[in-house]
């Protein structure tokens, strides 16, 4: 299937970020802006298959924290099942990592968990980067550099960079390729000047929700978690095990108006829940909460309408961010944090209740 700038692009206006003013948002990837799960996974699996295609003995992919923890995990279901994903993360947990760092974002430090890489790599001739789009390819070189320093195996095997989108100049196309990495993409476009196209938007931040007391929303219980992806998991396990957790918790009636929200993160579960209900005939939209700071303004060729600031399920002193909410019959939060996520969802649960959804639940997976 191919893509179109069209459906995979719109650039909205980062704020207090004076590394890079604007953000490419894609529609399609089920994190800033509501989407249909089939037609989220549709793209991602797309992807997928055209690496399986030129690279079928890769046994390995990283996805990039945030928000190509899916992209990755969906690139990951196209491989055999004893493909290993894993994704870099900010999150605080025990163990041995990689450090590097992602030069534009707003939360520049990213760390690969790195307690059995040497393991993964020694089974792969490929090690395949997914991110939902490549600009300069700094940070793909610099963790190259780190994996090659920290695993010696990692020396001799064949990196891929893909991505949903590559605008990468041909200069910086020359310095992947002498850094012994290769791109792939589902959409090629030029380098472009975003700067200039969000100079002259004026935009506002999003709403901040007032704590007052906690808001009604129903816990589903799933019992046993599911693997952690920052740590590794083999891909055909892992989404027998999203599965299996997900497709039999709710029963809704056929046609019900459905939303399912993913933290931070954790987008992978929700997608997946997202299609299940999908698939038992539910009209299902899925996006998920994120750290990155948006303007909002409200002109219909804007891709960021409305926005809330809410405490982090991770970090309840860290702020997160909830984009172009709608009233829904139903809204299913999904979450695998370990930590006091209390005032997280009461802020979200409190912002869902506001815009009109009817009946929330929620689903830790982790």
């Amino acid at each position: 299937m191919n893509y179109t700038s069209d459906e995979l692009l719109k650039t909205a206006k980062r704020l207090n970020n004076t590394k890079r003013s604007y953000l490419l948002v894609n529609p399609l990837q089920a994190k800033h802006i509501p989407v249909s799960p089939k037609t989220s996974l549709e793209m991602m699996r797309t992807l997928g298959e055209k690496l399986f295609r030129k690279y079928p003995s890769a046994r390995l992919v990283i996805g990039f924290a945030e928000t190509a923890t899916a992209i990755g995990a969906g690139v990951s279901e196209c491989f055999p099942d004893d493909c290993v994903y894993i994704h870099t993360t900010r999150e605080d947990f025990k163990g041995n990592f990689v450090y590097f760092s992602e030069e534009h974002s707003h939360a520049v430090e990213q760390k690969l968990y790195s307690e059995n890489l040497g393991e993964f790599i020694s089974k792969t001739p490929q090690i395949i980067f997914i991110d939902d789009e490549i600009s300069t390819g700094k940070t793909l070189i610099n963790i190259a550099e780190q994996l090659k320093a920290e695993f010696p195996n990692a020396t001799g095997k064949e990196f891929i960079a893909a991505s949903v989108i590559n605008r990468v100049s041909e200069e910086n196309e020359k310095r992947l390729s002498d850094a012994g990495i290769k791109t792939e993409c589902l959409l090629k476009l030029p380098f472009g000047d975003y700067e200039k196209a969000v100079e002259d938007i004026r935009v506002t931040p999003a709403e901040t929700v007032e704590y007052e007391k906690p808001a009604e929303y129903e816990v589903i219980e799933c019992g046993e978690k599911i693997p952690n992806a920052r740590m590794g998991v083999k891909i055909g396990d892992y989404k027998r095990e999203v599965r299996r957790i997900t497709e039999n918790i709710l029963s809704f009636p056929k046609g019900a108006d459905i939303l399912v929200l993913g933290t931070e993160e954790c987008m992978y579960p929700a997608v997946i829940l997202g299609e299940i209900l999908e698939e038992k005939g539910m009209n299902v939209l899925c996006h998920s909460t994120t750290r990155s700071p948006i303007g909002i303004n409200n002109a219909h060729d804007y891709p960021i309408n409305s926005g809330y600031k809410l405490r982090s399920f991770y970090d309840s002193t860290r702020e997160t961010f909830i984009y172009n909410l709608k009233p829904h019959d139903y809204a299913v939060v999904v979450s695998d944090s370990n930590s006091d996520f209390t005032d997280g969802l009461n802020d979200l649960c409190r912002v869902l209740r506001q815009v009109g959804c009817k009946h929330i639940y929620f689903l830790g997976v982790g």
